[in-house]
């Protein structure tokens, strides 16, 4: 074998490998339980995100919407 029937079989596999990782992708219906705990949760303590959410209204002159840049005062 030559150097590039070895570097095909190398793409080859490798694709492969890659294509099928992507087979297990998501949450099987037996694993939802698990999530939908309140120890899941993204916010763990309502007290704290609440106190956080009046921090960020008090500083931007806004409420919501914390996923994304910029603030209330129109600077980015």
């Amino acid at each position: 074998m030559n150097i590039m029937n070895k570097a095909k079989v190398v793409l080859l596999i490798s694709l492969s490998i890659t294509a099928s990782g992507c087979s297990s992708l998501g949450v099987e219906p037996w694993e939802r339980d698990l999530l939908s705990k309140k120890e899941m949760t993204l916010t763990a303590s309502p007290i704290d995100s609440a106190l956080d959410d009046h921090i960020y209204f008090s500083k931007e002159a806004s409420s919501g919407g914390k996923g994304f840049g910029g603030g209330g005062c129109g600077c980015n």
